[in-house]
């Protein structure tokens, strides 16, 4: 693998930067997997009432897919459900980090998609900015795995 050094603006602070490195990862890796929990609990168990859509269980959510053109909405809705409050916490602690990644990519490119097409770009209008922007860092951890201070690397599982 090659190793590219990026000129520090600071040289003196490279021991620093080097040593909260891991922190700023992890800090990253909990930001992008909490981010999903808080939809799963909103769509799959009726928290958060008031905020976004009125999607307040798994049924409405599958009905919401299948006026989408996505069937079997039941089958979305459970791989939603799962990826925001399994996927997410998982990713949060990095464990299993890479296999988890994968549909959390999948689901964050999908609404990217369906946002942009239906909302346009900006986040505050719902649009693709704030899934494509955490699209990207879930993009991060399919590549480069939990890093050294998740769970993965705690009990040895990183692959």
């Amino acid at each position: 693998m090659l190793e590219q050094v990026t000129p520090l603006l600071i040289p003196q602070l490279g021991p620093f930067y080097q040593a909260w490195a891991p922190w700023g990862e992890t800090l990253l890796r909990l930001a992008v997997g909490l981010a999903l929990l808080p939809h799963g609990l909103r769509s799959c168990f009726g928290f958060f009432a008031g905020t976004g859509v009125p999607i307040r269980n798994v049924d409405m959510l599958a009905e919401d897919f299948a006026r989408r053109g996505y069937a079997p909405g039941r089958l979305w809705a459970i791989g939603v459900a799962l990826t925001n409050t399994l996927g997410g916490p998982m990713l949060a602690l990095g464990l299993l980090t890479r296999p988890v990644s994968l549909p959390i990519v999948a689901l964050l490119l999908l609404s990217s998609f369906e946002h942009g097409r239906k909302d346009g770009y900006f986040w505050n209008q719902q649009g693709l900015e704030y899934p494509a922007m955490w699209c990207a860092g879930a993009v991060y951890f399919l590549i480069h795995g939990g890093g050294p201070c998740s769970l993965d690397h705690l009990i040895g599982w990183e692959f």
